[in-house]
């Protein structure tokens, strides 16, 4: 063959197959290069945050919490805060691009395992009168260029949220960002504009962040169409309006033949058919995916229409409590007859208790129970691999490596 006739897409792919051939367990991770996808799950033992570097280089990061006061659990240790921790991983994986910036930050909802807890930080800030913790501390430390929640700039669904003290924090560090030109916006539901690539969009025409949901309003599958799931909050006893983690945003990562899925923390009910079973639309508007990252930590989640519905070839549990996962939710998981074919489950900790709960014969079907978990899909979108790196240093060596996955 001719070398005119090979297209720069097949070369970069094959360069790209080439050199990932070369990498081992002990290796350092490598640097994300242009047409590259990497999805970081960031282990920090506090709480859910993801950081992705798009193929032209844009950037996005999904959550920042920090919770909990046992500090034997903090990754990589106690000697710093969360959000000092998740900053400088951050900084490192972007250290091929040019700009260190976040393009996009996305809340899924408030709660401080995905924003952060006033009472934990004594750290104030000093451009502006909120408190460091979590994504506000992030936010601070990394510039951005626009941040995205359910319910900008109101905080009044389903209950004025302003009420909660970690609440309050974030929105006087949303709206002094806002002041020193940062953006805000509201998730918009079924959406794909929202979030875009914005160097150099068109040599990766195959890329797409659909919005799927918030607040119960989910994307029907057709071009921007959505419906409510839930009742008006007038047909419904306040002591019955939606939980917080049901109001969950949730977003789907396309990249050629390459899905993968964010819902925060949405959550399966006991009792399937109601308008609180919000699972299950969301997944049937999702359809399936090649990666899933679990709902609400595979706690309270993961239901049986779900899991079929999104038949992923890889789960990734953001785990951090006692009860992460729980066993219905990991039976789902892997039942085969939920959905046939392989499925490989990565958790950032399994707890020692939990390893009882769940029993040897669930435990033994994860891959991976520590450490940072990196989805890295390849120029076109066509294949990927996961990568599992250590998570008590910053050495950022490989444990483990998984796939190469054929993506659907």
């Amino acid at each position: 063959m001719k070398l005119r006739h090979v297209s720069f897409l097949t070369l970069l792919v094959c360069w790209a197959m080439a050199a990932s051939a070369q990498v081992k367990p002990g290796d350092v991770f490598p640097d994300w290069s242009a047409g590259y996808m990497d999805i970081h799950h960031i282990s920090t033992g506090r709480g859910e945050c993801v950081f992705a570097i798009l193929p032209d280089g844009t950037t996005m990061m999904i959550d920042a919490g920090e919770t909990g006061t046992d500090k034997r659990n903090f990754k990589p240790n106690s000697s710093r805060s969360t959000g000092e921790w998740i900053s400088r991983y951050i900084l490192r994986m972007m250290r091929p691009l040019s700009e260190k910036k976040l393009d996009y930050i996305l809340l899924s909802h408030f709660h401080d395992d995905h924003m952060g807890n006033v009472k934990l930080s004594d750290r104030k800030s000093s451009k502006g009168d909120f408190i460091l913790t979590g994504i506000t501390e992030v936010g601070t430390l990394i510039p951005f260029g626009k941040i995205i929640d359910r319910n900008w700039p109101d905080y009044n669904y389903p209950r004025p949220l302003s009420n909660d003290p970690d609440v309050q924090n974030y929105i006087r560090f949303v709206n002094w960002q806002v002041a020193n030109g940062a953006q805000a916006e509201q998730f918009q539901v079924g959406s794909n504009q929202q979030f875009k690539l914005l160097r150099q969009a068109g040599k990766y025409p195959g890329f797409e962040i659909r919005n799927i949901a918030a607040n119960g309003q989910v994307w029907t599958g057709t071009h921007t169409n959505t419906r409510h799931h839930f009742p008006p909050l007038d047909k419904v006893p306040e002591g019955e309006y939606p939980e917080e983690n049901a109001c969950s945003a949730a977003i789907r990562i396309s990249y050629g033949k390459f899905d993968y899925f964010n819902g925060g923390d949405i959550i399966r009910t006991h009792t399937p058919g109601t308008w609180k079973h919000i699972e299950m639309p969301v997944g049937l508007a999702t359809g399936p995916v090649d990666v899933c990252e679990v709902n609400h930590h595979g706690k309270d989640a993961m239901s049986a229409e779900f899991v079929r519905a999104v038949s992923p070839r890889v789960f990734v549990i953001q785990g951090f409590g006692l009860s992460h996962p729980d066993a219905i939710a990991l039976k789902a998981m892997v039942a085969k007859n939920i959905y046939p074919g392989e499925r490989d489950i990565f958790t950032s900790h399994l707890f020692d208790v939990n390893r009882t709960v769940l029993g040897p014969s669930l435990v033994r079907q994860l891959k991976s129970t520590q450490g940072h978990t990196v989805v890295r899909v390849y120029p076109g979108g066509g294949t990927y691999e996961v990568y599992v790196l250590e998570d008590t240093s910053e050495n950022f060596t490989i444990k483990s490596i998984h796939g190469r996955y054929e993506s659907r």
